[in-house]
């Protein structure tokens, strides 16, 4: 019999370390990591639309601040009790993990549309621009939960199955030691996505314009299935959870946007 090649994924030793007084965590540098790769591909993808590099930073930073105060709202408003009595300053210790990504894109999305506003530029070509490296960037942060050992999926046997020391186990789960990675997972899946998406600029140019469209569809499917197996909650309406059934909204809308083709103006008689 031949042995398994990979027995399980271990648990990773550390998620932070010191330089003098400075803490720094793994996630952090994680997150950080992907906003910069984000910036970065959807700066030159703006630029290549005709866009100019100050209006494009200048979007950028404000939505990144507002996405990720909408990231941390909406994961502090449904885990409320982990921010009670003296640990009520950790509200803001994004440091330490716990961004709710679709609180995220919403606020994220309401500061794209002002700035655009703005600048007096379409808000399909900023959307454009930042569809492939959204994706990216998510595929790099999603390893910060890997180093926080969190929202991890049900326990499995399977030879990927990822180590989890006892503290991080959920109360229903603490006889496993081995569950689905679900971090690994929605990562590989947005390498590719990205993938797709750059594919589909290159070869089918009617698509611009939607190309977050594609973005929406296929993270949501992603997402809908990872809610399946998360372990991370235990509230469920009609057998999902609250990020399911958004899944499900956010595909449907992505669906209808990918549908929708601008008509063109009427032609003056």
């Amino acid at each position: 019999m031949i042995p398994s090649i990979l027995a399980s994924i271990p648990s990773p030793p550390i998620n932070q370390f010191h330089v003098g007084p400075l803490r720094v965590t793994f996630y952090g540098i994680l997150v950080t990591l992907g906003v910069v790769i984000a910036w970065t591909l959807t700066r030159r993808r703006w630029v290549e639309r005709g866009g100019t590099a100050e209006e494009v930073e200048q979007i950028m930073f404000r939505t990144v601040v507002v996405g990720f105060t909408g990231a941390r709202l909406a994961y502090v408003s449904t885990h409320l009790d982990r921010f009670q009595g003296p640990d009520w300053w950790k509200v803001i210790a994004v440091w330490e993990g716990g961004l709710a990504l679709y609180g995220g894109l919403t606020l994220g999305a309401l500061a794209i549309f002002v700035m655009c506003r703005s600048f007096r530029r379409p808000v399909s070509m900023f959307l454009d621009s930042l569809a492939p490296g959204l994706p990216l960037a998510q595929a790099v942060g999603r390893w910060g939960n890997y180093f926080n050992q969190e929202l991890f999926g049900t326990p499995t046997d399977l030879p990927w199955g990822l180590e989890i020391a006892p503290q991080f186990r959920p109360e229903p789960y603490r006889a496993f030691e081995t569950f689905h990675p679900t971090f690994l997972y929605e990562s590989l899946w947005n390498v590719f996505l990205a993938l797709v998406i750059l594919w589909l600029d290159r070869r089918f140019p009617a698509l611009r314009g939607r190309l977050i469209a594609v973005y929406f569809i296929g993270y949501g499917v992603i997402r809908f299935l990872l809610e399946l197996i998360r372990t991370d909650t235990f509230e469920r309406y009609f057998g999902l959870s609250r990020n399911g059934w958004v899944s499900i909204a956010v595909v449907l809308i992505g669906i209808a946007a990918l549908a929708w083709k601008r008509r063109p103006a009427p032609t003056p008689a």
